[in-house]
């Protein structure tokens, strides 16, 4: 099999249901607006899919949602998976990529898990499952584009299988749901700010827990909701009140993420669930019961299953009108005070600190981070570096590999050698993207990489993976 077309309006909903009655291993490939996605299925059934767009940022969320059941994936092991698998390159949109219908990084990296025992393959399978639906629910929102259709040519080590129909009627409901916000809310990906001076003492407006706020600067909002712990829907729904009072603006998603398509309105996703919507929008709805569970909760839900592999329990899909999203815990109203101008106040919840000896670097990164939730020290002398940074103490440091005097090897060295910050995110800031480089980085301590030229979504994607 070897189909390729170029379409002007896409159908993804049929396409996928004709592909749930091949029998054979299938790889779809669709290109749209800059990013492509990448379907995997055997015998009419999806073992997995991916998009181009930051697919490392898109498990880490899934895999710190599953750390607060799974104490084996720590910090330490998220970190050390994203120097091993991801990509050097840190544009995430089309590349030419032979290997694309084999074996994704990121699959790969889940795969390693399962290996190295930080995930058994239950744990796997539920992983896969949840990427699974993310991208697919972008999928179904497609218009246009060209796609490709070919047989497997090598076949990835399976870790479940799912069944199209069961995960095309979950992405519906999702989607319904999300519809509930538009045209206020088009993408989850889209970032609240909080006015400060905004009063707002109605009585109606639901609460919001006031840390919540502390992250309500430059983060997406399905970043926050893994930080909170929440379900995206639900921190919608708290904050929906606040965006249409005007309390809390929505700035546009950062680069890439403007690329993937947003929620329309007029969008049309074959069956839909018009009597859940409706009741949505009048508010009889309470979006907490309809749509969370934990982790734990995803069996029993619905009679058709996930089809493991390798003795893989089995597993439910959480669909159709009573359908939970998969969340940790819901907490966002309990314990929390009325957000109004006396309880706001501005806090910089951490410190980061950033030696360069290039004053065009330490400018930027102050740019980019001292408007949102940080306190940021710069330092162009590294040869002081280490004393400045004993006395403020930061909670993140980025630190320049080449530079007069001292190289940043040596430097993240003579840190780590400091008691104080063991456990201090170390991030080097460097053009280098070498194998070997990434080798020395990692016996010298460092936590990560930054790679010159770098954009403000990719400074926070740092902070997200190591301070929250």
């Amino acid at each position: 099999m070897n189909n390729s077309a170029t379409f002007t309006k896409l159908r993804p909903l049929s396409l996928l249901r004709q592909l749930s009655n091949c029998s054979d291993s299938t790889f779809l490939k669709v290109l749209s607006n800059s990013v492509s996605w990448s379907i995997y299925l055997e015998q009419g059934k999806i073992t997995y899919a991916t998009h181009s767009v930051e697919p490392f940022d898109r498990l880490e969320r899934h895999l710190r949602r599953l750390s607060q059941q799974i104490p084996l994936l720590t910090n330490e092991v998220r970190v050390q998976v994203r120097l091993m698998f991801e990509p050097d390159s840190h544009s995430q949109l089309i590349k030419d990529d032979s290997n694309s219908r084999s074996h994704p990084p990121e699959y790969q990296a889940i795969s390693w898990l399962v290996s190295q025992q930080y995930l058994h393959f239950t744990q796997a399978a539920v992983l896969v499952q949840e990427l699974v639906k993310e991208v697919i629910e972008s999928f179904l929102l497609i218009k246009e584009g060209t796609y490709e259709l070919t047989e497997s040519l090598e076949r990835m080590p399976k870790i479940c299988r799912l069944g199209v129909e069961k995960i095309i009627e979950y992405c519906q409901i999702k989607l319904q749901n999300w519809q509930a916000f538009v045209p206020k809310i088009s993408s989850p990906y889209q970032r609240p700010y909080l006015l400060i001076n905004s009063k707002f003492d109605d009585q109606d407006l639901p609460n919001i827990q006031p840390d919540l706020i502390n992250w309500m600067k430059g983060f997406s909002l399905c970043h926050l909701a893994v930080i909170w712990n929440q379900d995206e829907i639900q921190l919608a729904r708290n904050l929906y009140p606040y965006i249409l009072k005007g309390a809390i603006i929505l700035h546009e998603p950062d680069p890439p993420f403007d690329k993937l398509p947003k929620i329309f309105e007029e969008r049309c996703l074959g069956r839909s669930t018009p009597t859940l919507f409706s009741k949505l929008i009048s508010g009889l709805v309470d979006t907490k019961e309809e749509l969370n569970t934990t982790v734990n909760s995803y069996q029993n839900i619905h009679e058709e299953k996930i089809v493991p592999v390798q003795r893989l329990p089995q597993i439910s899909t959480p669909l159709k009108e009573n359908f939970q999203e998969p969340t940790i815990s819901n907490n966002i109203n309990s314990t929390s005070q009325r957000v109004t101008a006396a309880t706001v106040t501005v806090q910089k919840v951490h410190k980061i600190v950033s030696v360069d000896d290039s004053p065009t670097i330490l400018k930027e990164i102050s740019y980019f981070l001292e408007n949102e939730n940080f306190s940021v020290v710069t330092i162009n002398d590294p040869v002081k570096a280490v004393l400045s940074i004993i006395r403020h103490k930061p909670d993140l440091i980025l630190l320049d590999l080449n530079m007069l005097g001292i190289d940043g090897y040596e430097l993240c060295r003579i840190i780590r050698n400091n008691s104080l910050f063991q456990n201090t995110p170390i991030i080097f800031v460097t053009g280098n993207k070498g194998i070997v480089d990434k080798v020395k980085a990692k016996l010298v301590g460092a936590s990560g990489y930054l790679t010159k030229p770098f954009t403000r979504a990719e400074l926070l994607k740092i902070v997200f993976m190591h301070l929250t």
